[in-house]
């Protein structure tokens, strides 16, 4: 598998379809699904453990908080990974957010083009992995 099955909890539906375009054209994840709550985001992260390898959280929701997403997932998989995508970062955010098992956290305003490096990543790493498992 070379696509990194990507979903994400973002509110703000011009945010989110804009974030999954760009990554899908730049960084060729595959968008799996999309909640805009932190119950929604939480129910489907952990009914649906085999189905991703990246979500992406906004810690501000409509209703509830990344926070909360980032904690119900703890327990994952360790290929998969958690990234933080938001606008409100302080020093004790990013810290909190990699408290509560952030594998990665970004800026919306500055660092979109780390958080498509670190999906490049991701693919890449998964490629190898694949190719190492078919090899063996």
């Amino acid at each position: 598998m070379d696509t990194v099955r990507t979903f994400v909890v973002e509110d703000n539906p011009t945010i989110r379809e804009n974030l999954l375009g760009t990554l899908r054209e730049v960084a060729r994840v595959d968008p799996v699904g999309q909640a805009e709550s932190e119950r929604e985001g939480t129910r489907w992260l952990t009914s649906n453990l085999a189905q991703w390898d990246l979500a992406i959280v906004d810690l501000f929701l409509k209703d509830g908080t990344g926070f909360s997403v980032l904690e119900a997932c703890r327990n994952r998989e360790p290929a998969q990974k958690m990234v933080v995508l938001s606008n409100h970062l302080t020093p004790e955010m990013r810290r909190k957010c990699t408290q509560l098992g952030a594998d990665a956290v970004f800026d919306k305003a500055t660092e979109i083009d780390d958080l498509i490096d670190f999906c490049l990543r991701r693919r890449q790493e998964q490629f190898m992995r694949s190719a190492f498992s078919a090899a063996h």
